[in-house]
């Protein structure tokens, strides 16, 4: 008898969780969405606060210092081509 009562419980749970969201899903998913759309918002409004005026000069990373040739790198081969 026990184990026909945690069955009937089981079912009895599945189908209220489905039944409720049915009810609640519509409203999860839209204030999910909200929620996804104000976080994308905020990141662009601060993508778009760093815009600098016309005329204006921005470095944005320090360029690579040029070294002399590395002779360590190896030794070089001419090779020909064979006809």
């Amino acid at each position: 008898m026990n184990f026909l009562r945690t069955i009937f419980f089981i079912i009895l749970i599945y189908y209220a969780f489905k039944y409720l969201m049915k009810l609640f899903g519509p409203y999860l998913m839209k204030r999910m969405v909200s929620k996804m759309q104000e976080k994308a918002n905020a990141q662009f409004g601060q993508q778009e606060a760093n815009i600098t005026k016309e005329g204006e000069t921005v470095i944005d990373k320090k360029p690579k210092s040029n070294k002399g040739s590395n002779n360590s790198v190896g030794e070089y081969i001419d090779f020909e081509e064979i006809d």
